[in-house]
């Protein structure tokens, strides 16, 4: 079945004509600029020019960004961040992850095509000149981090002294990811639907202050003292968690290895991140996760264990607010979401399978695939507003290409018709509210070869400066592929 075939009567609460739808007719940085695709064959004269367009277009945007400037994710994970992180990291001195763990996963393509799924190392690994921090506000499983490596360096990326690792970044062990399970398993039908890479239990052990950092393991006669009390806390509390003094040996062994190899990645990130500040280095920003999965404002308690949005880019780097400038929103053209939890714009019929196929929604980290819907512009508007984007990068226009017709969700409201103002905290409202859609009609061509914003058909743009007139926020970026070079500065 193609895209082309979807029906928007095929769910009910997507149903057209329903009673909730109404139609819709600078700072300079001294590198240079390095194309992001390989090398392509002759080209004609007028796209030559439309590329010579593009690429100055593309510079003037970059080069205007903050000194230090963020990429946040604005939905429920997954919009793509990666990829613009990709492409940014050539005009920037340090790429930074704040917060989260191995949960992340960034996908992203080299000059050559080739593919890279990231889960801790920052997605500025791939250009040379660029440094990768992972900051305090990380959860680091070790095992990973050192796979994720390997695999970078087997494939001619070189990684010796471009990653960075915070002193302070709390440990996640193996057992956390055991428990991580038993966990989800108690809470049978309420379960939260995590990836089960022991986020939020390494999280845990950091907030009651018995977690092991990383540079713990410079004192290495003291970690079998302290694995011993997480191990046994973790006991306690987990039936199903069996702990014996064979798993501590096995354990304190291992991460003796380990930290001989860690030794020359382990640095005081707070330093090093104020002191490049202090040389003007421009620093750009990685977030994991997304603002609706946040600990505190996304839809608790079906969240991650930190901070994805504004304000854990200074806790969990420790730089001060006021050196924070420019920050970039990442939003999917539609929403998307894993695991459980509310999603008001969730297509439950065939419109979301295709969504999902024509988009391979399926999780980079877990392979999970991906419930799909429709663009939220009230949750949109409420990531905004707590992040203050500068502006936006709308993601996988493309997919939509085959559609006759979008849907945007613009308004919410109660069963008695009662508007809803902003994105609710209150889960039994969230499940209970109607949306309100707008439809606007589709394009019917591919726009996956297009360079300039002026080339896109008529429909793509009203699509695209609709949403930025409903939020408020100038979209200045426009994913319509993959690759590199498949991205539209506005």
């Amino acid at each position: 079945m193609s895209l082309s075939s979807l029906s928007l009567d095929s769910n009910p609460r997507f149903a057209v004509g329903g009673p909730y739808h109404r139609r819709y007719p600078p700072l300079h940085h001294p590198r240079s600029f390095v194309s992001c695709s390989a090398k392509r064959p002759a080209v004609s004269a007028s796209l030559s020019v439309a590329t010579d367009s593009a690429a100055t277009e593309s510079l003037g945007r970059i080069g205007s960004l903050s000194q230090v400037s963020g990429v946040l994710g604005c939905q429920w994970g997954d919009e793509g961040k990666g990829k613009l992180v990709d492409i940014l990291a050539q005009h920037f001195d340090i790429v930074a992850r704040c917060q989260g763990g191995a949960n992340a996963g960034h996908t992203i393509y080299n000059s050559e095509g080739k593919k890279f799924a990231l889960h801790l190392v920052p997605s500025g690994i791939l250009n040379e000149d660029t440094t990768c921090v992972i900051g305090n506000g990380v959860v680091v499983h070790l095992p990973g981090l050192f796979k994720e490596i390997d695999g970078l360096e087997s494939n001619g990326v070189s990684c010796k002294g471009r990653i960075l690792v915070s002193d302070r970044a709390h440990l996640l062990f193996d057992f956390h990811q055991e428990v991580d399970g038993l966990r989800e398993s108690e809470l049978a039908k309420s379960f939260i639907g995590t990836t089960k890479r022991g986020i939020g239990p390494a999280y845990s052990s950091k907030v009651i202050r018995n977690g092991i950092r990383v540079g713990d393991l410079r004192h290495m006669d003291t970690l079998p003292q302290k694995l011993d009390l997480l191990l046994s806390d973790a006991a306690a509390r987990f039936q199903g968690f069996k702990y014996t003094p064979d798993m501590l040996r096995e354990e304190v062994e291992a991460y003796k290895r380990y930290a001989d190899r860690l030794e020359p990645y382990i640095t005081d990130t707070v330093h090093f991140m104020n002191d490049s500040i202090s040389q003007k280095k421009k620093i750009l920003v990685e977030g994991g996760q997304a603002t609706m999965l946040d600990i505190d404002f996304g839809t608790y308690p079906f969240v991650t264990s930190s901070s994805p949005s504004a304000g854990g880019i200074c806790t969990g780097l420790g730089i001060a607010p006021r050196v924070v400038g420019d920050l970039i929103g990442v939003v999917k053209a539609y929403t998307t979401r894993v695991g459980s939890g509310p999603f008001p714009t969730e297509n439950l019929g065939p419109g979301g399978d295709l969504l999902r196929l024509a988009g391979q929604e399926f999780g980079t980290t877990t392979g999970r695939p991906r419930r799909c819907g429709w663009l939220d512009i009230v949750a949109l508007k409420f990531s905004c507003q707590i992040n203050g984007f500068a502006s936006l990068n709308l993601t996988k226009l493309d997919v939509l290409s085959d559609l006759n017709e979008i849907q945007l969700g613009v308004a919410y409201k109660r069963s008695d018709g009662t508007p809803v103002e902003s994105f609710p905290g209150d889960l039994r409202l969230l499940e209970e509210l109607q949306v309100e859609y707008e439809v606007l009609p589709g394009w019917k061509s591919d726009i996956s070869s297009v360079r300039n914003y002026s080339d896109l058909p008529k429909a793509a743009q009203q699509y695209v400066e609709r949403i930025e007139e409903l939020v408020g926020v100038p979209i200045h970026y426009i994913g319509i592929g993959p690759g590199r070079d498949a991205l539209i500065y506005k």
